[in-house]
């Protein structure tokens, strides 16, 4: 079991920047890879960021170039910089972790945390 706790979300006026953190315990040496998914309003939750145990990142089109996923191991956490932030941007942002062990795969969820972005 993996248990994942979301911190950072707020209110930013358009233009501005939050960091988001993902701290992760439990069974944490099963964690393939991390990443940040967001939902909003009447659309589907869609993955925003995500980095591999070994580094590799990928990025939303929409978000390449403004946020920026990076780790720190010995805190076992997973942070989500946000810069140039646009009312868009606005959603409930999901932490995810995927566990691999063998041929079987499990995701993880944290609770959500709101960034609403006022233009």
């Amino acid at each position: 079991q993996v248990q994942l706790v979301e911190s950072g979300g707020g209110l930013v006026q358009a233009g501005g920047s939050l960091r988001l953190s993902c701290a992760a315990s439990g069974s944490i040496f099963s964690i393939n890879a991390m990443g940040w998914y967001r939902q909003a309003p009447g659309k589907q939750r869609e993955l925003v960021a995500a980095i591999t145990s070994g580094g590799s990142t990928n990025y939303a089109d929409s978000v390449k170039g403004r946020f920026t996923i990076s780790r720190d191991n010995a805190k076992n956490t997973v942070y989500l910089q946000m810069n140039s932030l646009k009312p868009e941007d606005t959603a409930v942002y999901y932490c995810n972790a995927l566990e691999v062990a063998g041929p079987a795969e499990r995701d993880y969820w944290g609770q959500g945390t709101q960034v609403t972005v006022s233009s």
